[in-house]
């Protein structure tokens, strides 16, 4: 941690003014006489900017390649391509073909924004009472507040790219020229 801290010069003073604890406190773990619990990294990884594996991982080996562990919900595979605690994350999302295809589809509200991009395949995405039919290389981005679901639409696997922020985070998907 004193080389992440280091690194971002910043110093313990910072560090403990973010997080809420003492510079002593800091200083303990900083230097291995204290180990840190979970209640005194999930502050540090937030004022670091950093996930938790991060913080309790193995040392930066300066390899740039990625190796993110998938994850399977309900046959959906969700592969993690960035890993920012509270700011904008990045997905690869893996659609299988469905058994069936229901008359609608069950959608969700929650605080965001998301930004999505049909990669393969075709993609059915619900927006309230509006349903809308995504093929490769079309992208849609809204507010998920609005109520909202997506599924396969077509007869092979559907691989979509998607952008989600927490607070109503945009991504910058344009470049502006002065």
């Amino acid at each position: 941690m004193r080389a992440i801290r280091k690194q971002r010069h910043v110093t313990l003073g910072q560090i403990a003014n973010l997080t809420g604890m003492s510079v002593s406190t800091l200083s303990r773990i900083e230097s291995g006489q204290r180990r840190p619990t979970l209640e005194v990294l999930l502050p540090l990884a937030r004022a670091y900017h950093l996930p938790l594996d991060d913080l309790v991982g193995a040392p930066a080996t300066g390899d740039p390649r990625i190796h993110p562990r998938p994850i399977t919900r309900d046959g959906v595979v969700w592969v993690p391509l960035s890993r920012e605690p509270g700011g904008l994350n990045a997905f690869k999302q893996l659609l299988p073909v469905a058994d069936e295809r229901p008359e609608s589809l069950e959608q969700q509200v929650h605080e965001g924004h998301e930004w999505l991009y049909v990669l393969t395949g075709k993609l059915r995405l619900a927006l309230g009472d509006q349903e809308f039919e995504l093929n490769a290389g079309e992208a849609a981005e809204f507010d998920t507040r609005v109520p909202h679901a997506i599924a396969n639409a077509g007869d092979r696997a559907a691989e979509v790219l998607i952008i989600f922020g927490q607070q109503g985070e945009r991504p910058h998907l344009r470049a502006r020229s002065r």
